[in-house]
């Protein structure tokens, strides 16, 4: 953690390295390096570098990454013979609607955002085969634990009750994920896109097993930032500057957009701040390939 007059400011990396020692840790198990294949289908140079930084992520942590530039109009097809190739373990392509459940390590195929909804958190009865999550929200996730946010004397599936948290973006990939998942877990969560806010809610007391999702009609920041002990940004545009002014002193503050969607003077109301998250997402996706292969183990040894 760097040191600012009046907050902390944690980086994304110190997060990271207890996760990647994890996924070290579960390497050391398998028999060969797990293999991930990611598909490039457009010239954006965000996914570029996104794509080169997942590359040497890997090669850095025991993993194999297998980078495939393709025609869009072809990438469905190659994105199906991936998923009957037994040589590649995870496949890394927001198209996930037809990714095969064990292969994706995005967590955005059809069962794992039903489960995720549902806030069922395995595949099977028995409570073997853990759900995957989106590696954006669950690197949040892994943040809000890591600073302490998420309260371990409370029951697993409650930790974050009594919190409330604004989410600047409701993205059906992030923002959108993330409110359910942090209202899951017990928050008051207020969702917020250029719509409107929505309330994302377990009930009173924290009674109902799922979250549902209220409409505030009327609503704007100025109602639910100064509730929120917790705020999170995620606006893609540049020009996009959250207002300060109406964060609560001490409030925790995490930018996971890949723009400054903070000024600097975020520092003298936050009393915790993490600028970026794009790290702990990283490891997050060589987490949900480890866990994608210790899955399929445990499938085949009780066959």
């Amino acid at each position: 953690m760097a040191t600012s007059a009046s907050c902390k400011v944690v980086l994304a990396g110190s997060v990271a390295q207890s996760l990647l020692a994890e996924v070290a840790h579960g390497l050391q198990k398998l028999e060969r390096a797990p293999v991930l294949a990611g598909f490039l289908a457009n010239s954006d140079p965000a996914a570029r570098m996104y794509a080169n930084w997942t590359d040497r992520t890997c090669k850095e942590n025991g993993f194999l990454f297998q980078l495939r530039n393709v025609n869009r109009e072809e990438l469905e097809e190659h994105i199906l013979a991936a998923n009957h190739d037994s040589s590649i373990d995870g496949i890394d392509q927001y198209l996930q609607q037809i990714v095969d459940v064990s292969k994706d390590v995005e967590g955005l195929c059809h069962k794992y955002v039903f489960n995720m909804y549902q806030n069922i958190r395995f595949l099977d009865e028995h409570n073997l085969l853990k759900s995957v999550l989106p590696c954006t929200p669950l690197a949040v996730i892994k943040i809000l634990e890591y600073l302490r946010i998420y309260n371990e004397i409370i029951p697993y599936g409650n930790r974050l009750f009594g919190h409330f948290i604004t989410i600047v973006n409701r993205s059906e990939v992030v923002g959108r994920p993330l409110a359910a998942l942090l209202a899951n877990d017990g928050a008051c969560v207020y969702s917020v896109d250029v719509t409107g806010i929505q309330q994302f809610t377990r009930g009173e007391g924290i009674k109902n097993k799922r979250h549902d999702v209220i409409e505030k009609k009327g609503w704007t920041l100025e109602d639910c930032v100064p509730l929120s002990d917790v705020v999170i940004s995620g606006v893609p545009g540049v020009s996009y500057k959250f207002p300060i002014h109406l964060l609560r002193e001490g409030t925790v503050c995490i930018n996971i957009s890949s723009e400054k969607n903070f000024d600097a003077n975020v520092k003298d109301k936050a009393s915790i701040y993490v600028p970026s998250i794009g790290k702990t997402t990283i490891a997050i996706l060589l987490r949900n390939q480890l866990r994608l292969v210790e899955n399929r183990r445990e499938i085949s040894l009780a066959v």
